[in-house]
């Protein structure tokens, strides 16, 4: 299995811990999108004994449905603080899952492990996409299952990263940006012959739990790991936080399609494949 020794690479992953240990990611995943780990399972058809890795798995949206399906379910996320938020919300749930600290890019399992492997908005995040990709493969076993869920790069959240873009520091080199993951042709190229039937869809999911766009801004802007790291860069600079304000909520008053409160629509690629 891989491993990453360079420092370079080593600054980069406790920068990305760091940042996803930020704010509180549980809340986001339970309030904001608390389906979307069971769409993602559907569509794998995970069946009760199946085994089941879930990488990036942050508090377990996708885990936790599997493990009530009755599936042998192990759950892997780099950052330790959301593996223990995970396992506060499947107690609760009655879900048994393994849970265990791992890098997407140098997952700690042998090869051809698991009967299904999938992530739900979760591996994207890994700064590079082809040694993850390759550890997707890797762990699991020839017809088994790929299934993928990731925010598209036209879709809002997409396009919230690029809004907050121009306010981060560049990224380091080699680093590629997580909306990719929501390209078909990009995800395609990454799996190559090593899978087959392929099927994807791009679908959404609605967001309609706040008030209004400048609600949306300051939730997460308090709770979103990315969107808190975003703020602490520019904190120094009082104009470029009112201009972060202004532009994060100029996004959600594009994508809300009206009510009485902020309705949006997020979109996503959904993704399965079979290893060969």
């Amino acid at each position: 299995m891989a491993v990453l020794e360079d420092p370079l690479d080593a600054e980069l992953k406790a920068r990305h811990r760091a940042m996803w240990a930020m704010g509180d990611y549980p809340a986001v995943a339970a309030d904001v999108i608390p389906d979307l780990g069971s769409v993602l399972i559907k569509a794998c058809s995970i069946k009760r004994d199946d085994t089941v890795l879930d990488v990036a798995c942050g508090s377990g949206n996708a885990a936790i449905p599997a493990a009530l399906r009755g599936a042998h379910v192990t759950a892997c996320d780099l950052t330790p603080a959301l593996l223990e938020a995970g396992r506060l919300v499947a107690a609760s749930a009655g879900a048994e899952i393994s849970w265990q600290e791992g890098d997407a890019e140098a997952l700690p399992f042998g090869d051809t492990t698991f009967d299904v492997v999938v992530s739900c908005v979760g591996v994207m995040f890994a700064p590079h996409h082809r040694a993850s990709a390759d550890e997707l493969i890797r762990v699991c076993r020839p017809g088994g299952t790929i299934g993928l869920v990731n925010w598209t790069p036209d879709g809002f959240v997409g396009q919230m990263f690029a809004t907050m873009k121009p306010y981060s520091p560049p990224p380091p080199p080699g680093a590629q940006p997580p909306p990719l993951w929501g390209d078909e042709d990009h995800v395609r190229a990454l799996l190559g012959s090593r899978v087959t039937d392929v099927l994807t869809s791009r679908q959404t999911v609605t967001v309609d739990r706040f008030e209004s766009p400048d609600a949306f801004r300051n939730y997460f802007k308090a709770n979103y790991g990315p969107t808190v790291s975003t703020y602490r860069s520019v904190a120094n600079e009082p104009h470029r936080v009112t201009e972060l304000d202004r532009d994060l909520s100029e996004l959600a008053r594009r994508h809300d399609r009206g009510g009485t409160t902020t309705i949006m629509d997020w979109e996503y690629l959904l993704l399965t494949a079979r290893v060969v």
